[in-house]
């Protein structure tokens, strides 16, 4: 059985089967348009609080949403050349599981869902779709996309976005997130979400000696030294890296969820989601 049929198998069974059915959906209670703001009341969920107005005010002050029937989520899979990279699964292979569930999930939910492929330029685009091979024509355009050797802009995307989406949309951004993207402004009009999708060896990486290393993105070898010294170094600029990039999200609001490629990208998005 090829790698797509087992995904788009294991996570519409994930999406669709009864005990995931008893779980409430993972877009819940997101599809609003923003529509005043007025003083904060008793019993007025604190998460609406805009600490902006409230601060010049002195006072708090709620922002008031308007409910849409119908929610519009985008999926964005950043795949740079260093997605193509993994112990026992790729990076690339564990964003294509990703896409497929929010994918599913958007569309069991009866909403709408578009997915696009980004490196320093949109790549790919699926059109916004409620149909079930809309998530097949997705998960193979990820999984078949030639990674090596492409850089990410980081500048680009949310300018793209911004402009592009003209409705209130959830946008799932999925990638490694070593290139960091400043969502300030795009996360003022639409509601971010970030999965960054690691291997543990990336982040924390074994002694070898010296060894010949193979850069996916400049599609370069270069022989290094990798000693104790080297690996402890490495893995605390990826750590003080990380703290930098969590610190970013929770500044600017955006939920964010790890997802290893050994993990099982399911429960780490029901975790993310029955958390909020």
């Amino acid at each position: 059985m090829s790698v797509l049929k087992k995904i788009l198998i294991k996570t519409r069974r994930q999406i669709f089967s009864e005990i995931a059915g008893n779980n409430p959906s993972i877009f819940e209670g997101e599809g609003y348009d923003f529509l005043e703001l007025r003083e904060y009341t008793y019993g007025d969920d604190i998460r609406h609080i805009d600490w902006n107005v409230t601060a010049r005010m002195q006072k708090p002050y709620v922002k008031i949403f308007r409910e849409e029937r119908e929610l519009n989520i985008v999926i964005v899979s950043v795949l740079g050349g260093s997605v193509y990279f993994g112990r026992k699964k790729f990076k690339q292979e564990t964003i294509a599981e990703t896409v497929a569930l929010l994918a599913y999930s958007a569309i069991k939910n009866d909403d709408q869902f578009s997915a696009f492929i980004y490196t320093d330029r949109l790549e790919s685009v699926t059109r916004p779709s409620k149909h079930i091979h809309s998530v097949q024509k997705a998960v193979e355009a990820v999984l078949n996309y030639p990674s090596l050797g492409k850089n990410v802009d980081t500048r680009s995307l949310p300018e793209l976005l911004y402009n592009r989406l003209k409705r209130r949309s959830i946008i799932f951004v999925i990638g490694d997130h070593f290139a960091r993207f400043d969502f300030r402004l795009l996360a003022k009009k639409h509601e971010v979400i970030a999965l960054v999708v690691r291997d543990h060896l990336e982040e924390r990486p074994k002694e070898m000696g010296l060894v010949n290393l193979y850069d996916p993105q400049r599609l370069e070898t270069a022989l290094l030294q990798v000693d104790t010294d080297a690996v402890h170094a490495y893995a605390a600029r990826v750590h003080t890296d990380d703290i930098a990039l969590h610190r970013d999200f929770r500044k600017n609001q955006i939920p964010f969820a790890k997802i290893y490629t050994d993990d099982d990208p399911f429960v780490k998005l029901s975790k993310l989601f029955m958390g909020r």
